[in-house]
């Protein structure tokens, strides 16, 4: 009889083991502006040991240089990429989704209606737009300097550079509202009538994790990495203070009401070190993919 038993508890031990390794939902990681696949292994390990049998799909297109084409395009072809693995994963998949492909990620969700995207994980994003000099806008722009780049950005050649897609000048409202075609819309900032559909299809989403720092160095400012931006002073004004919070452009306030948005906020961290950072996976990615 004592055999018996201890047969069924390890049978019971075996069949727990089994059904929480094959319950981990699949991760697909899209990275960020000149990346691959290759910069963001450290996170795929990450994850592979912390939750043994977890599928981990990088998505591998738009890789370095490819990655400056404009955002649409990234967007339609990525989310032809993604849409099969969401088909097969009847429980859903978690999103995680570095630097500009935080942007694209949202561009996906919002124009796939059947996405089953649980998590939504923005590592280091520019969501509420980028407004600084760094080294990849010097990549286009050498001889601009960030009051001056809006005349390249906002009108049709511009837009088919990612960097402008969401550059956001905080001196130049009108121009922004106009002649940007990938954040004004997004953000339900322009009307559009498409705003209501992408708004339903985005709050189709359980759980939206932000996660950031002040030592980031290249995100301007910082804070957009929680959807907090610059108003005409150049003073930061966050999320829930934004316009499109407050009037629900896009459902961000109905997700925050619900109890799914979740801040992370990490000092010391550069922006290349986001996803190779083990702390801040533990604390602020590794709880959300469950």
């Amino acid at each position: 009889m004592k055999n018996f038993e201890l047969l069924c508890l390890a049978f019971f031990c075996t069949t727990c083991m089994y059904v929480s390794v094959a319950g981990y939902r699949p991760v697909i990681i899209v990275h960020g502006i000149l990346d691959s696949p290759k910069q963001l292994s450290g996170l795929a390990r990450f994850i592979a040991k912390s939750h043994p049998g977890t599928e981990v799909i990088p998505v591998n297109m738009f890789n370095y240089l490819a990655s400056f084409k404009r955002l649409w395009k990234q967007v339609e072809s990525i989310k032809r990429f993604v849409y099969p693995i969401m088909q097969k994963a009847k429980d859903g998949v978690h999103l995680i989704c570095f630097s500009q492909g935080g942007l694209i990620c949202r561009g996906i969700l919002a124009t796939l209606p059947t996405h089953n995207v649980h998590s939504l994980i923005c590592l280091s994003s520019p969501l509420a737009g980028q407004y600084g000099d760094t080294s990849y806008l010097r990549h286009f722009f050498p001889r601009y300097i960030k009051p001056r780049v809006h005349r390249i950005c906002y009108n049709p050649l511009g837009q088919r550079i990612s960097v402008c897609n969401y550059w956001k000048d905080p001196h130049q409202e009108n121009r922004y509202l106009k002649g940007n075609n990938y954040l004004p819309l997004l953000n339900g900032e322009r009307a559009h009538s498409n705003i209501l559909s992408w708004k339903r299809n985005f709050l189709r989403i359980k759980k939206l994790v932000l996660i950031g720092g002040p030592d980031d160095g290249v995100i301007t400012p910082w804070q957009s990495s929680l959807f907090g931006f610059y108003d005409s002073n150049e003073n930061v004004v966050d999320m829930k203070h934004q316009n499109w919070y407050l009037k629900d452009t896009f459902g961000l306030k109905t997700l925050d009401a619900n109890g799914g948005l979740h801040q992370c906020v990490f000092s010391g961290v550069r922006h290349t070190s986001w996803h190779s950072n083990f702390t801040v996976f533990r604390d602020c990615i590794e709880p959300w993919l469950t």
